[in-house]
């Protein structure tokens, strides 16, 4: 059995209405092209990347900051609860194949880095494109379609 490719999708917990339209448009993306979602599991761009991926019947996957699955936002399918707080965020990045970057804070920040880091082709929308490594684009299909092709390769 094939292995599906698994995109990583990381971005701000309170972000602008726009960056949320574009992260459910990028689950929905991840889903129609049979990928799992990987995020940290609650809210933000983690949420609305989940609910577009969940809406179009994806695979998606929350990896938490704590030890309640509760926490996890309504949209995701797999919960795993890892009580590390933030050190979580190095589970998330290295599960993907590809990691796909909105606009966010400090977390986020640490999410590329660590995901640059371990080799992990990085798709930032709209953000990150000043940080060397980073592949930038200005939409959520260019991201998806770019994350799937590193994804590919990073596979193979």
């Amino acid at each position: 059995m094939k292995r599906k490719s698994q995109i990583a999708v990381i971005g701000d917990s309170n972000p602008l209405a726009e960056v949320l339209r574009w992260a459910e448009e990028v689950g929905r993306l991840v889903a129609e092209n049979d990928g799992v979602l990987i995020c940290g599991g609650l809210s933000g761009v983690m949420a609305a990347a989940a609910r577009g991926a969940a809406d179009a019947g994806g695979l998606t996957i929350g990896i938490l900051p704590s030890y309640d699955a509760a926490t996890a936002n309504g949209a995701i399918g797999v919960t795993i609860a890892t009580g590390l707080g933030h050190a979580r965020n190095t589970l998330v990045v290295s599960s993907g194949d590809a990691v796909i970057a909105l606009p966010g804070s400090y977390g986020t920040l640490s999410e590329v880095a660590l995901a640059l880091t371990l080799g992990k082709p990085v798709i930032g929308v709209n953000a990150w494109a000043d940080i060397r490594g980073v592949e930038a684009t200005d939409s959520p299909g260019a991201a998806v379609a770019l994350a799937f092709a590193a994804a590919h390769r990073f596979q193979h």
